[in-house]
């Protein structure tokens, strides 16, 4: 046989092989398995069947298809789940690898309208930056009327008013330009009862510490600038943790790598506790207190504290889950203590 004849063997034979493959791709494509999906409301009333459902298709995609049908209940608003009062599904997690057969019942909740946490941020901090100010430029009439135009003396008030714009102003300014938020949202309810708790606060303090009858505190300038160093000091630590969590990779709310200590001392308190922006927040607040030596904003101290440290607790936890090799000298939030 000559190398044309081979030539044409060895086409043939080629030609063959490809039709067979494709012949069994068709085959495979046409045994290919799919998902049918009903999707059903809290009281068991369908909503909507989705037929042919990708097996890797994700509770996020399942949602945008929902989406389509219902144009009211966008993603975000959305909780899945396989049982009528079963914990919700998240959006990453995959349809092949549920508990489930090929058909596939889920029930729908409806969580009402949300915001995301860019948008939660903003709300939460630019009432107070205003509502503060209105007290110290005696734009509300709440006071008596002969005192309504009278301003009390101290100049811890202006100090006290320069602390407070410039704390949230900070944190207007790290919402937009450096902190990362992940694509979860929050409940507007939720966010409404967060509002009334920093601005009604915020009202509460400025009314006590801009009052014409306000008195200094008890040991004078050495209080209020020992404060007021304190207070920078915590307010510079805050931004330097923030910029450095900044630059930590992150994979949703799951860093990916553990947070160290960086060249900027602020961030040494890495070494001791696991959320020290919460720590230097904490500062931040009980300085705020001595400087003015006021009871609501001592008060509002004790509560944010509380609230941080379940914070921190959470956070701590995850990281001890997530990296084996986590650093056990840290604690949550006070260092060495809790």
């Amino acid at each position: 046989m000559d190398l044309k004849s081979l030539f044409v063997v060895a086409q043939f034979i080629k030609a063959r092989c490809a039709h067979g493959m494709m012949a069994g791709t068709a085959k495979k494509d046409k045994n290919y398995i799919f998902y049918e999906v009903e999707i059903q409301d809290s009281k068991k009333l369908k909503l909507c069947y989705l037929d042919k459902v990708e097996p890797n298709a994700t509770i996020g995609e399942i949602k945008c298809l929902l989406y389509k049908i219902y144009p009211k209940w966008y993603p975000a608003r959305q909780a899945l789940s396989l049982h009528p009062d079963g914990e919700s599904l998240k959006d990453d997690e995959v349809l092949e690898n549920l508990p489930v057969g090929t058909t596939v019942t889920m029930f729908f909740h409806d969580l009402g309208p949300q915001l995301g946490w860019t948008m939660v941020f903003l709300s939460e901090c630019i009432g107070p930056l205003f509502i503060y100010l209105f007290f110290f430029l005696h734009l509300l009439n709440v006071y008596e009327q002969i005192d309504d135009y009278t301003s009390s003396p101290c100049s811890v008030v202006t100090l006290a008013c320069v602390c407070h714009c410039f704390h949230y102003f900070r944190r207007l300014l790290e919402t937009i330009f450096i902190h990362r938020f992940s694509d979860g949202t929050l409940p507007l309810q939720t966010i409404m009862r967060n509002c009334l708790y920093y601005w009604g606060f915020s009202a509460w303090l400025a009314y006590y510490i801009n009052h014409p009858l306000y008195t200094p505190p008890s040991y004078g300038n050495l209080q209020v600038y020992s404060s007021l160093v304190v207070f920078m000091l915590c307010e510079a630590g805050n931004f330097s943790i923030h910029l450095a969590l900044n630059n930590l990779g992150c994979n949703g709310l799951r860093p990916k790598r553990i947070p160290y200590p960086t060249r900027n001392p602020f961030t040494w308190l890495f070494f001791f506790v696991s959320c020290p922006n919460y720590t230097y927040e904490v500062g931040t607040w009980l300085s705020f207190s001595i400087m003015t030596q006021c009871v609501p904003v001592a008060l509002f101290t004790l509560l944010g504290f509380i609230q941080m440290t379940i914070w921190a607790r959470g956070k701590h936890t995850m990281y001890t889950r997530e990296f084996t090799d986590y650093p056990e000298l840290r604690s949550a939030i006070i260092p060495l203590f809790l």
